[in-house]
């Protein structure tokens, strides 16, 4: 388990620079679509603070892939709760997404969850079934 720890925060760490970056994604879609322009010093820290936590626990959690007794639809269902907890309680907190439109969000997360599981999963299962295939042949 200390070896699983070390790794997440490893990654977490590698990864948690790109919270700033979401936020100035974020506010700059806000400011095209004329919702957002001036913000306040605190709203801008607590989005930046907050989104490097985001991004830290988003790289983070992929260690659960590394567990070789955790089966990975196991291992893609806690990687979904995390992530979905992490992402909808930013979110909130920031602003991003009104109380209100959560079931939205939620149908969103769970259809671009699948969607990037599945385009991650095929290649290396194409390329697990090549190496099969040549293994039975020799």
């Amino acid at each position: 388990m200390k070896k699983f720890l070390k790794q997440f925060c490893l990654r977490g760490m590698m990864y948690a620079w790109g919270g700033p970056v979401i936020s100035a994604v974020v506010w700059l879609c806000l400011e095209a679509a004329g919702v957002e322009s001036v913000l306040p010093v605190r709203r801008v820290v607590v989005a930046i603070l907050s989104t490097t936590f985001m991004a830290f626990i988003a790289s983070g959690i992929s260690v659960v892939y590394q567990m070789e007794n955790l089966p990975k639809p196991v291992a893609a269902l806690i990687q979904a709760a995390v992530l979905y907890v992490n992402y909808l309680g930013i979110y909130l907190l920031n602003g991003w997404v009104p109380a209100g439109e959560i079931g939205r969000f939620t149908i969103i997360f769970v259809i671009i969850f699948a969607v990037i599981w599945f385009l991650t999963y095929l290649p290396i299962r194409i390329k697990v079934n090549k190496m099969n295939r040549m293994l039975d042949q020799k």
